[in-house]
């Protein structure tokens, strides 16, 4: 029998945490087992949810002494899945919740194609966590589409969600190759980490999704949205939200390293112009961000505690 490990990153985050353990217990697990990782990045107040309580996820919570990002504290839970004899890893936010068959769906149809590396759920926005909230309908809400696959814009180095804000009609119901999978739910199959590693923990967060996607296809693997698989996700619910200072500096930082590394010379040329800019004229993380680029600073832990 195949075996899943999920991994589930907290930090400062428990009640969603449950909530999405909760949602866990729940799961069609037929052809395969689950094992649960629940990685806590040094969250300010020890977590106190008990393993006892998800005997069927196989919950094991690992503890992390200093918090190391998306990408550090999720290689945490992939290294110990792979020596565990993982099969697939699927990374998880902590922040979501899920369908029944999500996991079923995801699963079979990475073992019905063997080329897919990665496979991806439509992404729904939680009720409540929509960006325009005036926009919907009642009846709308839980069918507000957060993800339904990806598009790079390599012109201008940004990754565009397909459907996002789109209340779900049908349209996006077909499985399609995409460019890049969505960290907040990737299923991995291990011959992926095998051949090209972990997630680059010089992203810390944000991009290293993009940068993971695109190391996969250049080893020969595609990348698939799969939409019969459902998920719900607390959009922003452990960044601060949109707009935040830690937004400003990992997304100017890590656009800058994700962009001179894989774009068109084009493009790299008008990145460097407008991360001179950023560095200039922009907002004071977005500076930070820029400047940390250019010095090659890439912190492994709260940039706010660093010195400008």
């Amino acid at each position: 029998m195949k075996k899943i490990y999920i991994v589930i990153l907290n930090y400062n985050g428990e009640k969603d945490t449950k909530e999405c353990l909760d949602s866990l217990l729940t799961i069609n697990k037929k052809g395969f087992s689950v094992n649960t990782l629940l990685v806590d990045n040094n969250s300010d107040k020890k977590i106190s949810i008990e393993e006892k309580d998800y005997k069927d996820l196989n919950l094991e919570i690992i503890n992390n002494s200093k918090n190391l990002g998306f990408s550090g504290g999720n290689n945490v839970g992939i290294r110990k899945a792979l020596k565990g004899g993982a099969d697939y890893v699927l990374l998880l936010n902590n922040d979501t919740l899920v369908e029944q068959d999500f996991l079923l769906k995801l699963f079979s149809f990475s073992e019905e194609n063997k080329k897919v590396g990665i496979a991806v759920p439509k992404i729904y926005f939680a009720k409540g966590y929509e960006f325009h909230k005036d926009r919907y309908k009642k009846e709308d809400l839980g069918k507000v589409i957060w993800y339904a696959g990806g598009i790079i814009d390599w012109r201008n180095i940004i990754g565009h969600h397909i459907g996002v804000d789109e209340v779900d009609n049908g349209r996006y119901d077909n499985v399609s190759e995409t460019d890049f999978a969505s960290g907040c739910c990737m299923i991995i199959r291990k011959e992926v980490f095998e051949k090209i590693g972990f997630l680059d923990e010089r992203y810390f967060l944000y991009y290293e999704d993009s940068d993971y996607s695109i190391r996969a296809k250049k080893a020969g693997f595609n990348i698939y949205f799969v939409p019969t698989a459902v998920i719900w996700h607390k959009n922003a619910g452990s960044t601060g939200g949109s707009g935040s200072d830690l937004q400003d500096y990992y997304i100017t930082r890590n656009r800058l390293l994700f962009g001179l590394q894989y774009g068109p010379i084009k493009s790299k040329t008008a990145l460097l112009r407008e991360g001179l800019r950023l560095l200039i004229n922009g907002r004071p993380m977005q500076k930070k961000g820029a400047r940390d680029f250019f010095l090659r600073k890439f912190y492994q832990g709260n940039v706010f505690n660093e010195s400008n």
